[in-house]
């Protein structure tokens, strides 16, 4: 169709240069993809080249220890994401003699990997037809074709899918890439710069004065409320922390020990109270800050496996973002 050569062309004179754009490895592809699922370019643009800086290839991710890799992730937040990325590493030079596979339907089977991640890969990397589907593609796509399918629904996916595979251009990873930035840069969510489309004449969206309307999504978010009460006690300079090793938010990042019956009777210097809010959870966070003195500092640590630290070390440990906030930016 002639959209397609028209966001080629538009692509050459527009494409956003970045570094991850430079090469076509699918371990720098992979590294920036998962960066980028949720956070913006500009916020993740500096932890992407600091990761690969200090994690080159997949080999040396594999090697690293879980702390290293949440420790360079602090601050980007959705930590599952570094551990799927540390769990595949891992897989791939053990399972796979350091070999990231070549093929979609290869791709698609590591952990952590979706279906746009894997589409993603397979074509800027390795040249494969296959549509990388996202928030810009599917917006783009939608209003193209005037479609009022539900996006949020995997029908919709399927659809999309099957309509655009056929129609991929030979460049396919650049063509991917093209919608990424038509996208974010023009085909925008809200007031796109239809004056300024090249494909205004081939969008159906925009002949039947529905770009305002589409893509159509439902939602069925449901936000749940959850209180979370820590204690952060510290005797002079020293302080103490555990590690979550459970499977539940913040998996593998350090944290102050929870707030009970251990510390009801020591006196609370000062109560932070922090809004901290997740994809499915509104989050009500409560430190207490609590000075006590040694002989009781370190019966507690004992009593509760705590890890006894240096206020001064405390930036060596990821913690949870609001964690993070109220130590170092508080």
């Amino acid at each position: 169709m002639n959209f397609i050569s028209l966001l080629q062309k538009w692509y050459k004179i527009n494409k956003r240069l970045l570094p991850w754009r430079e090469t076509l490895s699918p371990y720098n592809i992979w590294i920036s993809e998962i960066i980028f699922q949720q956070t913006r370019i500009n916020q993740g643009y500096e932890y992407y080249l600091n990761f690969i800086q200090r994690f080159p290839n997949v080999e040396v991710l594999a090697n690293a220890s879980e702390d290293e890799v949440l420790n360079s992730w602090q601050g980007l937040g959705y930590y599952s994401r570094a551990h799927n990325l540390h769990f595949t590493a891992k897989y791939i030079v053990n399972e796979l003699n350091g070999i990231f596979p070549v093929s979609y339907n290869e791709i698609i089977k590591l952990k952590g990997i979706g279906k746009y991640t894997a589409a993603a890969i397979a074509s800027i990397s390795f040249n494969e037809k296959v549509p990388a589907l996202d928030g810009n593609a599917f917006r783009v796509y939608s209003r193209v074709f005037g479609s009022e399918k539900d996006i949020s629904k995997s029908s919709t996916f399927t659809y999309f899918f099957d309509l655009i595979k056929p129609l991929m251009p030979e460049n396919p990873g650049d063509f991917n890439q093209a919608i990424m930035d038509f996208g974010s840069m023009v085909c925008t969510p809200l007031h796109p710069k239809c004056d300024q489309c090249i494909i205004q004449e081939e969008c159906l969206a925009y002949t039947n004065n529905l770009q305002n309307v589409l893509p159509i999504k439902s939602s069925s978010v449901k936000i749940k409320e959850e209180n979370i009460h820590y204690a952060y006690l510290f005797c002079k300079d020293l302080t103490l922390i555990k590690k979550r090793n459970n499977n539940s938010i913040w998996k593998g990042l350090y944290e102050f020990p929870l707030f009970d019956q251990n510390f009801k009777n020591y006196q609370i210097i000062h109560n932070h109270q922090i809004k901290h809010k997740l994809s499915h959870r509104l989050l009500t966070i409560t430190i207490s800050e609590i000075e006590i003195d040694e002989n009781d500092f370190y019966q507690v640590a004992h009593k509760i496996n705590a890890i006894i630290l240096n206020k001064n070390n405390l930036k060596s440990y990821a913690f949870p973002k609001p964690m993070e906030n109220f130590l170092f930016y508080n």
